[in-house]
């Protein structure tokens, strides 16, 4: 599994090699220490890579080499910009506190896809869009061609299943899936038994605060257990739980964007600046679930237009789109209504 170590040595501080037309090495910013890049790169010479996103962010929009927001930026390496600067200036916790931090000095982006490729890994690690692009030396370093994550992308293992008992509820098994790019372990509930007709179905992302602890600021935890009922009461149908928190940005940058709408942004604005997209969430491994489940027509339960287009996308028609929404509380209604006035939900 290329893809699940490049992800694990990112995690874990260690380098990655990128091969594409060429060669290049990065390391992340946020788990590299300053031991293991004065190791890599004794001259100080390496570039900082972030996503476009993030150096709008940074105001450095207005610089031709940062102008497009959805192109990876290439920072050059400056006397002042260590290693806790780099952690500094990539992490907007620190916006509102630090003084400015700079001059930042963006240069041409020569290898692209590859650029691409690596920060596509950072996100799939739950790690902020930013890495050190350092020059492939002896150093032991996992190694991933671009074209392997997207080789993998749509692929997953079904792994076992079981039955699994739920108060009031009809006849309910668990089925567990692996990815074969990232290593996520997502699951399929199967509730009831749905014939031969489309199968109502509702993809729902992993939302720990939500889910499990009952947060008020998200719809998630009612959205789950009202779209179980739904299914339930309506002869049955398939919930899959998706290993994809915080619209795909992973548990640790979605408390980083809570801690930035405490400070005023919504909940786009908020991933935005953490250099992401407002929603990173793929829908590729949903489309793989079904289809080994057998099921390439769906009733899709949601109110997210982009979860019928990804579903759509990797191949799974969706004849019928089913409302689901839940009434706002006083914690959580700005946040439902930037999701309609930015994302595109609909009522």
């Amino acid at each position: 599994m290329t893809v699940e170590r490049a992800i694990a040595a990112l995690k874990t501080g260690r380098p990655v090699r990128i091969k594409g037309s060429a060669a290049m090495s990065v390391l992340s910013v946020e788990t590299g220490t300053a031991e293991v890049l004065q190791l890599l790169d004794p001259e100080n010479t390496a570039k900082l890579l972030l996503s476009g996103q993030r150096a709008a962010a940074l105001n450095l929009a207005n610089l031709r080499e940062a102008a497009d927001p959805s192109r990876p930026v290439l920072i050059e390496r400056s006397s002042w910009l260590d290693a806790e600067r780099a952690k500094e200036l990539v992490d907007p916790g620190s916006d509102f506190e630090r003084s400015p931090i700079g001059p930042l000095y963006p240069t041409a982006l020569e290898l692209e896809a590859e650029s691409r490729t690596a920060l596509t890994l950072a996100r799939r690690a739950g790690l902020l869009p930013a890495l050190w692009v350092i020059t492939p030396g002896e150093i032991a370093e996992t190694e991933i061609a671009v074209e392997a994550i997207e080789a993998a992308r749509a692929q997953v293992t079904l792994v076992s299943r079981a039955k699994l008992p739920l108060e009031e509820f009809p006849s309910t098994q668990i089925v567990a899936f692996r990815a074969k790019d990232d290593g996520q372990e997502h699951v399929a509930l199967i509730v009831g038994a749905f014939g031969g007709e489309p199968p109502l179905v509702r993809l729902h992302s992993e939302c720990l605060t939500g889910d499990v602890f009952g947060s008020l600021r998200c719809d998630c935890g009612p959205q789950l257990r009202q779209a179980l009922r739904i299914i339930a009461e309506s002869g049955g149908g398939v919930l899959l739980y998706l290993r994809q928190e915080g619209r795909g940005i992973g548990l640790a940058n979605k408390l980083r964007a809570y801690a930035l709408q405490d400070r005023g942004l919504d909940t786009v604005e908020a991933n935005l600046r953490l250099g992401f997209q407002d929603d990173e969430r793929d829908y590729a491994h949903a489309a793989a679930m079904l289809r080994a489940l057998g099921i390439d027509t769906v009733r899709l339960l949601t109110n997210n237009p982009s979860k019928v287009e990804g579903l759509e996308k990797a191949g799974i028609k969706v004849a019928e789109r089913v409302g689901h929404q839940m009434p706002p509380n006083p914690h959580n209604v700005e946040y439902l209504e930037t999701k309609r006035r930015k994302s595109g939900h609909l009522l």
